[in-house]
């Protein structure tokens, strides 16, 4: 895996529906190495604290290899990096075969995977494609957020290394699906093995514990 860009913006207001919505959606390359710190990138900020950034969401990645199937489904043949919202941009980065709790080496950094990313609307108008957010999630491979165990500076071209293996081998891309796809037959059954990662976010613990209760 490599890290082929990294991107940043600071809060915008737009106009969304007869309203002014702030949002750190429009991701830019930047160049060079950057900090990463415990809640986010230096020169990157969240306009929406409540479902973005801190400790559990404090980086978000997500596959350059994701990049050409959606400019065949989108008919957009340039989709630059940092247009799903993504910090990291990876290559090889595959949600079916990384795991809640694995930890990642890049640059000076340790993150480690938290949740999978759950769309909202401001996908949509990144996209300026309301459908957006729906054929992000009926596609269960969202990207991966993480939590920064170590602090330091990364740049693009660094090497990112799976250092460290989740104890219970949840896939990212698993999750998702057992979360999303009522005909996923090992929905249950994966979901009741997340809710006992400690490395899991607490936002999808309280998520699942729900789910399962409901099942019950």
């Amino acid at each position: 895996m490599n890290l082929l860009s990294i991107n940043t913006t600071l809060p915008t207001d737009i106009e969304y529906q007869g309203k002014t919505i702030s949002t750190g959606i429009f991701k830019q390359p930047i160049e060079g190495s950057i900090f990463v710190a415990k809640d986010n990138l230096k020169g990157d900020l969240q306009a929406d604290l409540k479902n973005h950034g801190g400790e559990h969401k404090a980086v978000y990645a997500f596959s350059a290899d994701h990049y050409p199937y959606w400019s065949d489904v989108l008919q957009n043949s340039e989709l630059k990096p940092g247009i799903f919202g993504e910090n990291l941009t990876i290559s090889g980065f595959d949600e079916s075969s990384l795991h809640i709790g694995d930890q990642l080496s890049i640059g000076q950094c340790v993150l480690e995977i938290t949740q999978p990313r759950v769309p909202c609307f401001k996908l949509g108008i990144a996209f300026k494609n309301k459908n957006m957010p729906r054929l992000f999630i009926e596609n269960f491979a969202t990207g991966i957020y993480l939590r920064v165990l170590q602090e330091g500076f990364v740049e693009a071209g660094n090497t990112v290394k799976l250092i460290k293996e989740g104890k219970f081998k949840v896939s990212v891309q698993s999750l998702f699906r057992a979360y999303f796809d009522k005909n996923y037959q090992a929905s249950r059954s994966i979901m009741e093995t997340a809710v006992l990662i400690p490395e899991l976010s607490s936002e999808w613990t309280k998520k699942l514990s729900v789910r399962l209760s409901s099942l019950n």
